[in-house]
């Protein structure tokens, strides 16, 4: 049976022609599933009986099962969800005045293994399904219009972000389906301005996105030089600063924004001096012999949420704003993320569901100590 949860509009207008059914059917079975949220092809009232007697018997529109939901103080929801042999992912909703945004994952693990990431501890498992990507949106959107008693035709969800568990550019194929069916406006009609892949920095995947669905782009940085980011982010020694720098640059030329957004994981004692701020400015005017290539961006810094197999800690506020305000002060728009949902391990770099590891996380984890920069004496006013 096919899970339709995963096919674009052009796969299911495909899909239907195969079985002598108009493009135009296709558009009404895309409605039914993604703005109406159907799960049973008896409820689709307007497709003949013929047509959804023939869906029945070679589809379906399977969801995730759900194995937990969890809800934070501040109003953050964390749910799992099993994708079978073993593996469960994590998906977050995280609600705010003027949008809600849903935090989706990727992949059942993540095998890029950043240190400051408990997903990346856990190990890697397989990537996740295009239905299996598209089913975290379906389910939250649909199951919070029921919550919160909206309209029709009103979204619970405005904005997603591929942040979730695993290396969304490590799992092209799957990915770009499930991002034109975020953005159809037969299905969830997101702005290209809306949703945002992250990503450690795949380069030659950041070339294709920016042909084949170009999204709102956010780059996991931190740290401004290559020597810091190879221990940091395993990543760059193949993809090393200068040609990540480069594709970021390339990327804007059919970016909906005109800027990247920067990802900077506050470290105390490894990545939060202030001549790493400096450095860090230097990098994205392209001053710095890393890279050459300047890149339009803003910065935002992360709160690093501690756990315990990372054996680090989190930089002091005061240090995060000092460092802001060297950034701030070289003209770059600098965001000092709120950390939402920690109470219930729904904050960045906490998600780690259940990974059934293949990759020996373990062992891969245990690295050399990273090396730390002396910070100069800190003054006060």
């Amino acid at each position: 049976m096919v899970n339709l949860l995963g096919h674009d509009l052009e796969a299911l207008a495909a899909f239907c022609s195969e079985r002598g059914e108009k493009r135009f059917r296709a558009v009404q079975l895309f409605r039914w599933i993604h703005q109406r949220g159907a799960s049973s092809f008896d409820a689709m009232s307007d497709l003949a009986k013929a047509f959804r007697a023939k869906l029945a018997d070679s589809a379906c529109i399977e969801p995730l099962p759900l194995m937990a939901e969890h809800v934070s103080a501040d109003g953050t929801i964390k749910w799992l969800f099993d994708v079978g042999g073993g593996n469960a992912v994590e998906t977050v909703y995280i609600p705010e005045t003027d949008r809600g945004t849903l935090c989706v994952s990727s992949q059942a693990g993540c095998a890029v293994g950043c240190r400051f990431c408990s997903t990346g501890h856990q190990g890697f498992s397989r990537n996740l399904q295009s239905h299996e990507i598209v089913a975290q949106l379906w389910f939250a959107e649909h199951r919070l219009r029921a919550r919160l008693g909206l309209a029709a035709g009103e979204r619970a969800i405005d904005n997603v972000v591929m942040m979730g568990m695993g290396e969304p550019l490590q799992n092209y194929a799957a990915l770009v389906p499930a991002l034109r069916i975020m953005l159809d406006d037969h299905g969830y009609g997101l702005s290209r301005r809306r949703v945002t892949v992250s990503t450690s920095g795949v380069v030659p995947m950041i070339d294709r996105l920016m042909q084949d669905c170009p999204v709102a782009l956010a780059v996991s940085l931190h740290a401004p030089d290559d020597d810091l980011r190879d221990a940091l982010v395993p990543l760059n020694r193949k993809h090393p600063l200068r040609e990540l720098m480069a594709a970021c640059a390339r990327y804007l030329q059919a970016a909906p924004r005109d800027f990247i957004t920067f990802e900077y994981c506050m470290l105390d004692g490894v990545n939060d001096a202030p001549e790493q701020a400096h450095e860090l400015v230097r990098l994205v005017r392209g001053q710095s012999v890393q890279s050459r290539t300047p890149v339009p961006c803003k910065l935002n810094l992360i709160p690093f949420n501690p756990f315990p197999a990372s054996g680090l800690r989190r930089s002091p506020p005061e240090r995060v704003q000092a460092f802001a305000r060297v950034l701030a002060d070289a003209g770059i728009i600098t965001t000092v993320r709120r950390t939402r949902g920690d109470d219930i391990d729904a904050a960045c770099g906490q998600l780690a569901g259940e990974v059934q590891d293949r990759t020996d996380a373990p062992r891969r984890m245990r690295r050399e100590p990273i090396r730390i920069v002396p910070r100069v004496q800190e003054t006060r006013p």
